[in-house]
């Protein structure tokens, strides 16, 4: 049994949850919650960085990140499966990298939040991630949001950061991206997992 180190609400967990859904690989991987601000917690172990998600395989072997564990998950699948191959596989990447780039700068924003007291945001730093944020979902809006026949890690990972948006931030998102919210419909109606791995705030 695989092990998956993780927490309800992480989008990168999120994101091998469902690749492993749509693999057919969810029955072969045991969820354990994580806690990354728990000095005790044994993900400091496991991931020398203490981040997750963290995929503990058969041997005691770890993989992190969530790009490197969907790529083995993969691999395990037969390959060339959420991940393709040939010259799709450089766009789906790419996608995937545009998408964990939203995240990315969203978890920023709410770090600025948890770990700083009111009276020390940095404003600069907040707007500065939250304008990666408007510019990865408008380049989303206008190339990434007609649904394609076969899923990718891309759209995986642009489904996560959806809704780790709605999820953090109210879902504002919505307001000024139709295709977008058109697209993740779509996407919900298709990966049943979607639904399931939801954690409302």
């Amino acid at each position: 049994m695989l092990v998956l180190r993780s927490s309800p609400a992480s989008p990168f967990g999120r994101k091998v949850k469902l690749s492993a859904s749509i693999l057919g690989l969810s029955d072969r991987i045991q969820i354990v919650d994580s806690d990354t601000l728990n000095p005790e917690d044994s993900i400091r172990q496991q991931n020398p960085l203490g981040k997750i998600p963290a995929l503990i395989l058969e041997s005691g072997e770890v993989l992190y990140d969530s790009r490197v564990i969907v790529e083995y998950l993969d691999h395990l699948a037969g390959g060339g499966q959420v991940v393709p191959g040939g010259e799709e596989r450089f766009a789906a990447l790419r996608d995937q990298a545009l998408a964990d780039g939203i995240m990315d700068a969203a978890l920023l924003q709410v770090y600025e939040n948890r770990f700083r007291p009111a009276d020390r945001h940095e404003a600069k730093w907040v707007e500065h991630q939250a304008d990666k944020v408007r510019r990865g979902l408008a380049h989303a809006e206008a190339h990434l949001s007609t649904p394609g026949q076969k899923l990718h890690i891309g759209q995986i990972a642009l489904a996560c950061a959806l809704g780790y948006l709605d999820l953090r931030f109210g879902g504002r998102w919505r307001e000024s991206h139709p295709g977008l919210v058109a697209w993740l419909a779509d996407f919900e109606a298709r990966v049943p997992a979607f639904a399931k791995t939801r954690v409302t705030p």
